[in-house]
Parts: C-alpha cells; sequence; structure tokens
C-alpha cells in the first residue's frame, strides 16, 4: 500500500521542478523577460521605369555645335522622372539633369522634307529656360481646327525606334520626326488644321504650333501619321 505522505511529498517536488523550469525558460534572454518577436518593416519598390522605346537600355547618341544636345545614358528616379549623367570637360565633374518640363520648352515644326511620297517635318524642341534638362522618347502630338477639335486619330510611333536621353542646355533643341504619305498620292481623306498640339515626353501639359503646311490626312488609305523618338539637334 503507498505511503500517503510520500505521495504528497513527491507531488511537491514534481510542482518546484515545473515552476524551475518555467523560470529559467523566461530568463532565457538575460533580462528577466520574454522578448517579443522584432518585425522588420518594409519598403516599397521605387516608381518609373526605364523610358525607352522598346524597353531595352538607352544608347548613347551624341552630336556636336553650340545649339546641338549630346545624349547620354539615363537613370530613373524614385518619383518616375528621368534623370541624365553627364560629365563635365573641366574636371570630370557629374552632374544630374532632371527631364525639361513643358514650361521650359518651345516647340515648332520645321520646313517639309519630302521624299518617296512621304511628307517628313521635325518637331523641334527648344530649351529655353535657364538649367540644363532632358529629354527622352517620343512626343505627343496631334491636328486640331480652329475650335480646337482633333482631326483624324492620334499619331502612331514607329516600330523599332530606340529612344536615348538628350541632354539640352539651355538653347540647345531636339527633334522628333512627323511623317505621312502625300495625301493626294495615297487618295486619304483631308482635312487642314491650324495647329499641331505637342505633348513633350513624360508631360502633361502641351504645347501649341501653328500649322502652315496645308492639308493632312486623316482617314481612308495610307492615312496614318508616324511619329519618331527625339534625337539631339534640329532636325534641319
Amino acid at each position: 500500500m503507498v505511503n500517503t505522505s510520500q505521495s504528497l511529498r513527491r507531488a511537491a517536488l514534481l510542482v518546484s521542478a515545473v515552476a524551475v523550469l518555467g523560470l529559467t525558460t523566461a530568463c532565457g534572454n538575460g533580462s528577466g523577460t520574454v522578448s517579443s518577436p522584432q518585425t522588420e518593416s518594409g519598403t516599397a519598390a521605387p516608381a518609373g521605369g526605364d523610358a525607352s522605346a522598346d524597353g531595352s537600355s538607352a544608347p548613347v547618341a551624341s552630336s556636336s555645335g553650340s545649339d546641338t544636345a549630346t545624349g547620354s545614358d539615363s537613370t530613373s528616379t524614385s518619383s518616375g522622372s528621368s534623370t541624365s549623367s553627364s560629365a563635365s570637360s573641366g574636371g570630370g565633374v557629374t552632374t544630374i539633369s532632371s527631364r525639361c518640363h513643358t514650361s521650359e520648352l518651345k516647340a515648332k515644326v520645321g520646313g517639309n522634307d519630302p521624299g518617296a511620297g512621304q511628307e517628313n517635318f521635325p518637331i523641334v524642341l527648344t530649351n529655353t529656360s535657364g538649367r540644363t534638362c532632358t529629354v527622352r522618347g517620343f512626343p505627343g502630338a496631334a491636328f486640331v481646327n480652329a475650335s480646337g477639335t482633333q482631326l483624324g486619330p492620334d499619331p502612331q510611333r514607329e516600330s523599332g525606334s530606340t529612344a536615348t536621353t538628350v541632354t539640352l542646355k539651355p538653347g540647345q533643341s531636339a527633334w522628333a520626326g512627323l511623317t505621312f504619305s502625300n495625301p493626294e498620292i495615297s487618295g486619304a481623306k483631308t482635312a487642314t488644321p491650324t495647329t499641331l498640339v505637342v505633348t513633350p515626353p513624360d508631360e502633361k501639359d502641351p504645347l501649341k504650333v501653328a500649322w502652315t503646311a496645308g492639308a493632312v490626312p486623316v482617314s481612308g488609305n495610307s492615312s496614318s501619321v508616324r511619329l519618331s523618338v527625339f534625337s539631339a539637334g534640329t532636325g534641319a
């Protein structure tokens, strides 16, 4: 028959052992308290991305002349705006230029350079600000009449175009091509706009340029108007 006093003594010893084990676990961090799990806060990925026409990296395009811009590789900032890195010739100092905003640019349409039944006009943007800035990619463009109504569909982007970042010092220019088939040859229906509305790359506010080159195709055969990416210079 089991002795009652021995059973009680064993039970007391068991309770003490459990208490000691619990105390040891609680003191495992050396402070006498149980540490709560630590959570590392996350960070969102930066907005933006490569602004090239085909999603590829930007090759370098450059040319000479006091009114001619230079091209360079570009990166993207967390705000989505494109920046261009360029080294000065004086001491290898690198400067960072942000993209040109509409308010810093003046637009014009250069003279027609026809060929093979095509009408070819350069859309020229000139930096009128006091700082260096950049343009990259396609412009936005639309023909409108005197009441501001758009004539024809939006121009198409030239397939296979590769964008470069064009760095514009104050007074320098970049140009993009605007091309369409001669309506007299293609037989397309035409309309005569009063204005070409031009939107710089990555901008929302447009610039307005008087259109004095006559009728443009708006529907029917070969009525597409096409745009190329910006390059350094005036396209002349």
